[in-house]
């Protein structure tokens, strides 16, 4: 049940979900699309979809959402550029990818910030959350949704040898995301980062253009990364999560129920999503040490000494803001 360039839209899904609409309302009024990066089998194209079929239904079929997965639209970063613009009108940027418009974005994602989601859904749902989504609506040329979606902490997997301690990213030659929050991290750890798309990274690892990556588990096995890395070191580094945004000319052609509809759907499907993510976490280890990957543990407090010592959490204070700062050390306690 995922779109393709030559195949059905979600209102031919919503069908296949045994959504019966009437004749009349076969034919959307507002026919909106999503592209996300984000493998077709992970649970929040799943999700997506679902909340498609629920936006069709109780829109009585004046509005749907096609999904596109897997970078048939593009990379995050071409995905954004496409909603911003207008030529299609959702994306869900991770705060790191929308940081390259918005620098704020990227406060989720400072290096070993968030210990647990007992820091994140607080922070992020509350006034952190609220504080950025107010500068994405005033700057970007979007509109967020309420509730994010989760991407998940990112671990880190190599093909040469394991990351147990700080000394052992020195030199690693590691694709990060083409954001500055993550490529600077990676460089404050004295590791080599290349930017990337996530579409390029199988091939980048195969071919040994890097040796290591950095993601949630849950991209490590819906990617098929354990077929080109052999080593997962838990850093629990970042937690991201996704910002469904709609173009605001878009969104404001929408009448004010088609809104209420879209939003409620987004954010509802949206929290079933992060208890998809949190089931995957519990199964996906396993799943990926069946199939031959080795796992370290490692130890927080090393790595955010390094960071200190090379002044990331300064400098990032200073790029960010005292105001989105001081939100943030609230949830998670002082980080320089």
């Amino acid at each position: 049940m995922i779109a393709t360039r030559r195949s059905f839209t979600l209102g031919a899904a919503a069908a296949l979900a045994t959504v019966a609409l009437p004749r009349r309302a076969r034919a959307a009024e507002f026919s909106y699309k999503i592209g996300t990066s984000t493998p077709t089998n992970h649970p929040f194209n799943t999700r997506l979809i679902e909340a498609g079929a629920r936006i069709a239904k109780e829109s009585n079929g004046r509005m749907e959402l096609q999904v596109f997965p897997d970078s048939q639209l593009g990379g995050d970063n071409d995905i954004l550029s496409q909603a911003r613009s207008g030529a299609i009108e959702f994306c869900q940027p991770t705060g790191q990818v929308l940081s390259s418009i918005l620098p704020v974005a990227s406060i989720n994602a400072m290096g070993f910030v968030f210990s647990d989601y007992a820091q994140v859904w607080p922070a992020m749902d509350g006034d952190l959350g609220a504080f950025i989504r107010a500068q994405i609506a005033a700057k970007t040329n979007l509109v967020p949704m309420e509730k994010m979606w989760d991407l998940g902490f990112r671990q880190i997997t190599t093909s040469n040898h394991p990351v147990k301690s700080a000394a052992d990213l020195v030199g690693l030659k590691l694709r990060v995301p083409i954001a500055p929050s993550l490529v600077s991290l990676f460089q404050g750890l004295k590791a080599a980062p290349v930017g990337m798309q996530f579409g390029e990274v199988y091939s980048a690892l195969q071919t040994h253009i890097v040796d290591g990556q950095e993601n949630p588990l849950s991209q490590v096995t819906a990617g098929k990364l354990y077929e080109v890395q052999k080593f997962v070191s838990m850093t629990n580094h970042v937690w991201d999560g996704y910002w469904i945004c709609a173009n605001q000319k878009a969104w404001a052609r929408l009448p004010a129920d088609l809104q209420a509809i879209a939003a409620r759907a987004l954010d509802e499907t949206g929290m079933a999503q992060r208890d998809d993510i949190a089931k995957l976490n519990e199964s996906v280890k396993t799943e990926l040490k069946d199939k031959g990957m080795l796992f370290n543990d490692t130890q927080p407090d090393e790595f955010r000494a390094q960071l200190r010592a090379s002044g990331f959490y300064t400098d990032w204070r200073g790029k960010l803001g005292d105001e989105a700062w001081t939100l943030l050390e609230k949830h998670v306690g002082k980080l320089g």
